[in-house]
């Protein structure tokens, strides 16, 4: 992103006596403390979550809260401090799903820059029966590939993980070559 552009769609909360500057030797916008010349760095947040399949179906989850509450999409949620990022998926495949995962590894790799979002998603399976929704989601269920819910995902990320398993990627797959940023909107 240039220096000097913030993304209208993340809040700029700044805390009192910081502002948003270029510091010396960086090359953007940072938040700087004017008393102490601290800079609070502000990264991306890790998103984690799994394209659990059984028999060829597909697990989706309907949201039950915002953003696009009402759509379907993975379980899948942002990484909490002290956990590995299986540990974070298998946590949201419960909280979203009340489902236990066993993983295959990687499925895909996405970066959001419009968001400031990375999204790293697992190929996995259900590892024991049993799934319902959890205080997250409407409804879960498993879907056929043909019964996929298309016109009614919550993001785009969520295609783009469909796609990648039903294309059987051995490779870890990742943005589109047509969005590399993840710049599209819905």
């Amino acid at each position: 992103m240039p220096a000097g552009v913030w993304p209208a769609s993340l809040p700029a909360m700044i805390p009192p006596n910081f502002t948003r500057r270029i510091p010396e030797g960086e090359d953007r916008e940072r938040l700087v403390c004017n008393d102490c010349g601290y800079i609070a760095y502000e990264n991306p947040k890790i998103v984690v979550g799994s394209v659990v399949s059984d028999e060829g179906r597909i697990l989706l989850c309907r949201r039950a809260i915002e953003p696009r509450r009402g759509y379907w999409t993975l379980p899948a949620g942002y990484m909490e401090m002290g956990e590995t990022t299986e540990e974070g998926a298998r946590r949201e495949a419960w909280e979203e799903a009340r489902a236990r995962l066993a993983f295959d590894g990687i499925l895909a790799i996405y970066s959001i820059a419009r968001i400031g979002q990375v999204q790293i998603i697992y190929r996995a399976r259900l590892a024991e029966p049993g799934y319902s929704p959890g205080p997250e989601s409407l409804d879960v269920r498993f879907f056929a590939w043909g019964d996929i819910p298309w016109d009614d995902l919550a993001f785009p990320s969520v295609r783009w993980a469909l796609r990648a398993w039903a294309e059987g990627e051995t490779a870890i797959a990742g943005n589109p070559p047509r969005d590399p940023r993840g710049m599209d909107g819905l």
